[in-house]
């Protein structure tokens, strides 16, 4: 069945139609929601929270650009309307952090290792980060997607850039101090 069939039947409440969908989309869903949540049972929660509402909105799709990457924008929304309902990103300080950057050696770190680092920013630098440096959206659009300003959205960056670079170096220093 084609990806054009499999979306119609989809619209019309098929559900082995949905199910194939699933099927088909859930793991690269996964890996966007496992990026922005806290954790792995959290991730679990928000993939499926997505599915439905991609089932409950099929009929807007059109059938324009790019299918995976409007299923893709909907997960990103359902996870940041949990974080929207949850008032994360209320007490934030507008004031925008220096730029900081990360200087990195290859065979230091692991690729667990950065993402277990960066899931454990707190959230409201998580999500930007994520969605700034790991998605390449614009201060613009995380500002309207996160309902938040745009200076806050430069400002939580450079935050957790800053968390990131203090969390690198620490474990550099443990690692040799280690090796002597």
């Amino acid at each position: 069945m084609s990806l054009e069939q499999l979306i119609e039947n989809c619209k019309n409440n098929d559900t082995k139609a949905q199910s194939e969908l699933y099927k088909l989309f859930s793991s690269k869903l996964f890996a966007v929601c496992l990026k922005y949540s806290r954790n792995y049972a959290e991730a679990e929660d928000n993939l499926q929270d997505a599915f439905l509402t991609i089932f409950k909105k099929m009929e807007q799709y059109k059938n324009k650009g790019s299918f995976e990457g409007w299923l893709k924008r909907i997960t990103i929304n359902t996870v940041m309307q949990q974080y929207r309902s949850e008032k994360v990103f209320d007490m934030v300080n507008e004031t925008v952090v220096d730029e900081v950057e990360i200087e990195m050696d290859d065979e230091d770190l692991s690729m667990d290792y950065l993402l277990k680092i960066i899931q454990e920013l707190p959230d409201r630098y998580r999500l930007v980060f994520n969605m700034y440096v790991l998605d390449g959206y614009s201060h613009k659009d995380i500002a309207d997607m996160l309902n938040i300003h745009i200076g806050t959205s430069k400002s939580n960056l450079a935050r957790a850039r800053f968390i990131l670079k203090q969390t690198i170096e620490d474990y550099k220093t443990t690692q040799r101090l280690q090796s002597l």
